[in-house]
This record gives structure tokens, C-alpha cells and sequence, in this order.
């Protein structure tokens, strides 16, 4: 679907000394995982992408002697189907639909930071295993919803939030280093994870942070509690998704099985 991640598994039947691929645009790299046999590798669709069928393209590096190359290529097409999401309209204080020139200047800086680090990939993957749930509450909106805010602006709403009051415990989703942990405009108090290859995970609005950049955590380890900071209707919390440059449903990651 539109806007989810993706599990590559991979099997030949002479192990390469080397995987990787190009997914939509996207460099992959892929592990091995020697329970199984399996190269494995995780990746996205982008919630714009259109229905149709897609190419993983796979190369690798024969071992052994008796190889006539060393080169190994490979292709296969995936199809990707349109998925449905919903519309809500919501009510928000008037600064966050219409800023003054000091909060446009904040906004402006906190995109510059973001683009800075929200689009760094670093080469050596971290997590490990399933990524599990932040907080365990009810769910109070899900990804792709389309919003409108005070009936002007429209976006899509590109995570997962979470019905939580405000000093509610917020855990790490799997294992990585802290890249953000700093308020933002719109984010509010945010801390960022990057677990990676591109893959980080994103927590916003919280009312106090447990953890400061550059630190590694573990899967499950507190970041930070719940709150209502940044453009937020009430105290809730709301996680986000992204690898290289690509939001991506949290609740369908939270649901892949990964070694």
C-alpha cells in the first residue's frame, strides 16, 4: 500500500558476500540473517506513490573461485495498491494557521534543522527485531488522515497518535540513537531516533524529555513523557515514521514480524 513500509527477504542459492538495491528511487541495504538464510531489508512507499507495479533491483558479489563473475543482478516487481484513509476537520489555536513574523521566522529556522537532520542516512543499521508500541493507549487518529484546520489549511496527518493524558511514560520504539531532542514550532517538545539507514522514529508534543541528542537507547527505554506542546488540540502523543525522506504508517510497522 501507498504509505507503508515494506520487509524484503531475499534467499540465493549461494550466499553472496554482498546485497543491495535500488526501491523506488531508494538505495536498500540488505542484512543477513544466518537463522534463517535470508538477506533481509527494510524499506517504504511513499504515501504520493500511485498504484502500479514497482521494481526492487538487487546486486550483489558472488564468493567462491568457480564463479564466472562476480557480479549478481536481479529483478522483481512488486504492486502497490492505493490505500484508503480518512478525513477530519479540527480547530486549532490561530498561530499555527496564521503565524506573525516571529513565528514564521521560528518555523523557517525549525525547517532548515529539519532538513538538516531528518534526511541524514547513516550507513550501519541499529534495530533490531519488531518495533514495539511507544504507550499503550487507545489509538485517537490514524496516518493518511487528511486534515483541515480551521477549515484553510489541509495537510495529511503523517503518524500515529496515541489518546494519552499529559506525563504519560513515552518508550523508544527499537534500538537507536537519539539524533533530536529539542522543541520545535509545530512539533512541539520532539525527540527524534534514528535507527539507521534512513529509518528514524519521530515523538512529538511531549511535556519533558528523558533522554538528550547523541544518546543511544534500547528498545523500550523512556524518551520522554506525554504532553501537549507544539500545534497540538490537547495532550496526546503523536509518533511518526520516516526512512530517507519518506513518512511511513506506524501501526503497520508496529504489526511487521522483522528478524
Amino acid at each position: 500500500m501507498n504509505g507503508a513500509p515494506v520487509l524484503f527477504q531475499v534467499k540465493s542459492f549461494s550466499r553472496p558476500e554482498s546485497l543491495a538495491g535500488t526501491w523506488l528511487g531508494h538505495q536498500v541495504v540488505f542484512s543477513f540473517d544466518s537463522s534463517s538464510k535470508t538477506w533481509f531489508a527494510l524499506a517504504g512507499v511513499n504515501l504520493e506513490t500511485a498504484p502500479g507495479l514497482y521494481a526492487l533491483e538487487l546486486t550483489g558479489e558472488r564468493s567462491g573461485a568457480r564463479a564466472k563473475s562476480n557480479a549478481l543482478t536481479f529483478s522483481r516487481k512488486f504492486a502497490i495498491a492505493r490505500a484508503k484513509y480518512p478525513k477530519v476537520e479540527l480547530t486549532v489555536s490561530k498561530q499555527f494557521t496564521e503565524p506573525n513574523p516571529d513565528q514564521v521566522k521560528q518555523i523557517e529556522e525549525d525547517q532548515k534543522v529539519k532538513k538538516d537532520y531528518l534526511n541524514r542516512v547513516t550507513p550501519q543499521r541499529e534495530w533490531s527485531g519488531n518495533f514495539n508500541t511507544p504507550a499503550e493507549a487507545a489509538i485517537s487518529d490514524v496516518f493518511g488522515t487528511q486534515r483541515v484546520f480551521n477549515g484553510k489549511t489541509q495537510s495529511s496527518h503523517l503518524g500515529l497518535d496515541f489518546r494519552v493524558p499529559s506525563g504519560t511514560p513515552v518508550a523508544a520504539m527499537n534500538d537507536g540513537t537519539v539524533l533530536l531532542a529539542r522543541p520545535l514550532y509545530f512539533e512541539g517538545n520532539c525527540v527524534v531516533i534514528d535507527h539507521g539507514q534512513g529509518l528514524l522514529t519521530i515523538y512529538m508534543h511531549l511535556s519533558q524529555f528523558r533522554v538528550k541528542e547523541g544518546d543511544d537507547v534500547k528498545r523500550g527505554q523512556q524518551v520522554g513523557l506525554s504532553g501537549g506542546t507544539g500545534r497540538a488540540t490537547g495532550p496526546h502523543l503523536h509518533v511518526a515514521v520516516r526512512w530517507q525522506g519518506t513518512y511511513l504508517d506506524p501501526a503497520r510497522l508496529i504489526k511487521l514480524r522483522l528478524p
